[in-house]
């Protein structure tokens, strides 16, 4: 009898000809060249699900061709967009996620053209926007893994009160007019200091520079399903004030036919990782009881992390979902 293998997929779509031919091959090598190389998102979830399985010295194999799949092989497809799954015609059942679509509606056939057993979502609330299109026996949430060993503070001392976190991605004017300029004014006013990082502008170990010197974190986000950058700056025992506006601001959600989705920036945190705030007024009401539990180290954000969020915690969640599917 064949052996059983644990078959992981990674895959994008791959880079098309924009404006001349060939250029495909020269527009990633200036981006890498002018930005460094970056880890997206989906990339990380693929990634850190491999260093769980490292950890817990389960054999996995990337990327096999689907053609060589054997019947008793076992699938995950963790790639980006609809080319995930491209040219697969097996019936081997797929444990797949977290980034084929944006929305199920985008491709609301998926189940009937493949087998997938399991469709991955990293919360609840963006697991609440699959399960009207896929129900309930095939979504299932499933936190990706935090590298605790790589996001862990240092000894150093301290040297800034608060790093801003600048995701703000949708209404963007409106938002730093009402939101983040106020913020930045009442630090002023009030002798905090301060630095800023903009989401998609960094480098990770600039991140972690950063973070390895603050004493805490002001996160700007509209919504998360998971919220790496978050987790990491409480897996370097980073306290975080989190701004949480408990809706989703995706202009797409009308297109969507969803206008109103329930979600949140921290959908992972607790009393003990920080606290949160809703607009500019609850900013002001919770910010200094927040810097209090601060500088009191009443917060302790990386144990969360730890007891929730490891590496080996998320792949043997993973190992559990795969041997209830096979």
């Amino acid at each position: 009898m064949i052996k059983s293998q644990l078959c992981i997929y990674y895959k994008e779509e791959p880079e098309r000809d924009r404006f001349i031919k060939w250029d495909r091959y020269i527009r990633p090598f200036i981006r890498r060249l002018i930005r460094g190389r970056r880890t997206s998102g989906t990339e990380k979830v693929f990634l850190n699900l491999c260093k769980g399985f490292d950890i817990l010295k389960t054999d996995y194999v990337i990327n096999k061709p689907f053609a060589q799949l054997n019947p008793n092989d076992k699938v995950i497809v963790l790639g980006k967009g609809r080319y995930a799954l491209e040219g697969y015609k097996k019936p081997n059942l797929i444990i797949a996620g977290i980034s084929l679509m944006t929305h199920p509606s985008e491709w609301p056939d998926l189940c009937i053209k493949y087998p997938i057993a399991k469709y991955l979502q990293h919360s609840e609330w963006a697991n609440n926007v699959y399960l009207p299109y896929f129900g309930s026996e095939i979504c299932e949430i499933w936190p990706t893994g935090i590298d605790t060993e790589k996001w862990k503070p240092s000894k150093r001392q301290k040297e800034v009160d608060f790093l801003i976190y600048d995701k703000i991605y949708w209404n963007v004017e409106s938002t730093n007019e009402l939101l983040k300029k106020p913020i930045i004014d009442y630090l002023e006013k009030n002798g905090y200091s301060f630095l800023e990082i903009k989401y998609g502008k960094y480098k990770e170990d600039d991140y972690y520079k950063l973070l390895d010197k603050s004493r805490a974190m002001i996160f700007l986000s509209g919504h998360e399903s998971q919220g790496f950058a978050c987790c990491e700056a409480m897996s370097m025992n980073v306290p975080v004030f989190a701004w949480d506006i408990g809706l989703c601001l995706d202009p797409q959600r009308f297109k969507w036919g969803q206008p109103i989705i329930p979600a949140t920036s921290v959908p992972f945190f607790n009393d003990k990782c920080g606290a949160k705030f809703k607009d500019i007024d609850s900013f002001y009401n919770a910010f200094e009881p927040f810097c209090a539990n601060v500088v009191s180290k009443s917060y302790d954000p990386r144990n969360y992390i730890i007891e929730n969020l490891s590496l080996r915690k998320s792949a043997e969640h993973m190992l559990q979902i795969v041997n209830a599917v096979y």
